[in-house]
């Protein structure tokens, strides 16, 4: 896409000057040619002259061109630049996975827990190759079952063996994310720091350890933790207000804590998002999956005008070659 919006080397635009001068010279010449041509010539010839011109117009395709090969070519000079989305080179996600008893609710088929594994399985799958990518899971306590990794096979595997477990520690999760981006950050980060880093959390919202969301151990308090240290948390809600699970024989509601997940997100300074089925989830991963992978930058952006340039400085020789038998 051509762009005008900023130039590396904008001094190399001055050659614009001499290229207009040169287009104001040819039109000079044309204009001083047909004001000879009315003082020295009658009115019959002066018509075979007109229409002589009228035919030839094609001799004034060449210059035409190749002046509009010298403005692109010096505009390529120039460096053009523009803004465009490139995948990230580095950068790490730990993906935090409730697997408390009411992720076995079937308000999403065939239960909350199976559908999150396969979105989870897809979002590894489409994440670009420079993202470190690990995997968090967590119920009564929290386990990393991966550190940052770009083997998404690695992280497939682990995403498999998630199995449910009692209470919800919302907060523990939060925190062993937080502990493996500081250890990946500190054995992979060069001059410029570690890498840009992101906990993407994926719950239905109810915590149970500890009841309070901001004690020492709470979700909340984590997620300001998390602020602190540069680390947004992007928060998935998944489930409905209508699900169920059989526990010691007793059928208990587990609908989703949207609220909860929302204040997560906006305490850490990320974004929340709402899924209420399986497709939904794939849906905001995929979403996810663009702003993690890529960053807008200023970027090079000369070649289309160098690659038109050079086409315009071909056709106006071929044409003058073609129709007059000479260069113009």
């Amino acid at each position: 896409m051509l762009s005008l919006s900023g130039f590396a080397s904008p001094w190399w635009l001055l050659l614009l000057l001499p290229v207009a001068a040169l287009i104001a010279a040819y039109v000079w010449a044309l204009r001083k040619r047909r004001r000879e041509a009315l003082r020295f010539s009658n009115m019959a010839a002066l018509d075979r002259a007109a229409a002589a011109s009228r035919r030839e117009w094609v001799k004034h395709v060449p210059p035409a061109l190749l002046a509009v090969a010298l403005i692109m070519l010096t505009v390529a000079l120039s460096g053009p630049t523009s803004e465009q989305r490139i995948p990230r080179n580095r950068a790490t996600v730990m993906l935090a996975v409730d697997v408390s008893l009411s992720m076995k609710a079937t308000d999403v088929e065939p239960n909350r827990l199976e559908a999150a594994k396969g979105a989870a399985k897809e979002f590894a799958d489409k994440l670009t190759p420079g993202i470190n990518l690990g995997l968090v899971s967590f119920a009564g306590t929290a386990t990393v079952m991966t550190m940052p990794t770009t083997d998404r096979g690695a992280v497939k595997q682990a995403i498999d063996s998630l199995k449910l477990s009692e209470a919800t520690a919302t907060g523990d999760g939060i925190n062993a994310g937080m502990q493996a981006i500081d250890s990946f950050g500190k054995m992979v980060g060069g001059p410029g720091g570690p890498p840009p880093a992101r906990i993407v959390l994926m719950a239905d919202g109810g915590q149970t350890i500890p009841r309070e969301m901001d004690a020492p151990r709470g979700a909340y308090t984590k997620a300001n933790e998390a602020r602190d240290a540069g680390i947004p948390i992007s928060t998935i809600s998944f489930g409905t207000k209508h699900g169920t699970v059989e526990i010691e024989g007793q059928r208990e509601w587990v609908e989703v804590d949207d609220a909860a997940m929302d204040e997560i997100a906006r305490l850490s300074d990320g974004e929340f998002h709402k899924a209420a089925s399986a497709q939904q989830l794939r849906e905001v991963y995929d979403t996810l999956g663009e702003q993690i992978g890529y960053e807008t930058k200023r970027a090079d952006a000369s070649r289309p005008w160098l690659v038109l340039g050079t086409l315009a400085a071909i056709v106006a020789a071929g044409v003058s070659i073609f129709f007059g038998r000479r260069l113009p």
